[in-house]
């Protein structure tokens, strides 16, 4: 993997965990808050979709479409497994669960349904990546952590969707050929028609969420399409199975964070544990 692409993905890595660390401030309704990031998400980008349809980047295709509309079925499965695993339990243990998981069934299934070949170094690499992450978030079975066996299983599930989403996006800008903004555009827009009627069901709760939730809202709305549109730009020049581990360094950056901003225990093992990563990603750039 050449250093211009691991930067790509590592700036990715580090807006991927600020918006999840910002979106434990959410204090309204859960489908509310995805209903609007999403769509907050989606007019923050049409403008540059647009101009690339201009330019002739990207056409208007049926290949576009059923890439956007399969994309973004699985994303808003990923959206609210994870929001709603916030909202029930540790982010200690939903997050790092949900973000090694995800790598690891990412890996496995581009090997066996894309036939994908890598080298030995690599595979350890991304295996050590996995590592580190298992010693930064530590065990979710410890004492104290609420549920933690339930957390592991919202991770675990959260991870599945990133599997999902990361393997079918992947195909959509190698194999169609798709433009990533165009194309995560496209995922966004038809999530925010997709949303929008439930949405209006709780219109009565609207109104607090978007007051209460304004700056979480836009922070993940700016954030969380920059840190996907880098993956898919990765994505169209390096196997999406040394791509998917890559990106899961955003652990280690949340749980850094989690340290600084929340002052939370166990800094010694978190940075043993990015000592890990960081030596995986070395590896991965062989």
């Amino acid at each position: 993997m050449q250093p211009g692409t691991i930067a790509i993905v590592l700036v990715a890595a580090l807006a991927h965990a600020v918006w999840n660390t910002v979106s434990k401030y959410k204090r309204g309704d859960t489908f509310l808050f995805v209903w609007a990031y999403t769509s907050a998400a989606t007019l923050l980008c049409l403008p540059l979709a647009l101009a690339a349809l201009a330019a002739g980047s990207q056409t208007l295709s049926w290949q576009l479409a059923a890439g956007a509309v399969v994309s973004a079925a699985l994303h808003v499965t990923y959206s609210l497994t994870l929001q709603s695993g916030y909202d029930r339990f540790d982010l200690g243990v939903v997050y790092p669960v949900a973000r090694g998981t995800g790598p690891v069934l990412t890996l496995l299934f581009a090997i066996l349904l894309f036939g994908e070949r890598l080298s030995a170094i690599a595979i350890l690499g991304a295996v050590v990546v996995v590592a580190g992450i298992v010693v930064v978030a530590g065990n979710p079975f410890r004492a104290g952590a609420r549920h933690p066996f339930r957390g592991v299983l919202w991770g675990a599930a959260t991870g599945a969707a990133i599997a999902g989403y990361t393997l079918w996006d992947s195909l959509s800008v190698t194999t169609l050929h798709l433009d990533p903004v165009t194309y995560f555009t496209g995922t966004f827009l038809v999530q925010s028609l997709v949303l929008t009627p439930f949405a209006l069901r709780r219109r009565s709760r609207i109104r607090f969420t978007l007051l209460a939730d304004a700056g979480p809202i836009l922070t993940v709305a700016v954030l969380s399409p920059l840190a996907y549109i880098l993956v898919l730009t990765a994505m169209q020049t390096a196997p999406v199975a040394l791509v998917a581990p890559l990106r899961e360094s955003s652990i280690v950056i949340g749980s850094l964070l989690a340290w600084w901003l929340f002052r939370e225990a166990h800094l010694a093992r978190r940075i043993v544990g990015a000592v890990i990563v960081l030596a995986g990603i070395a590896a991965i750039s062989l």
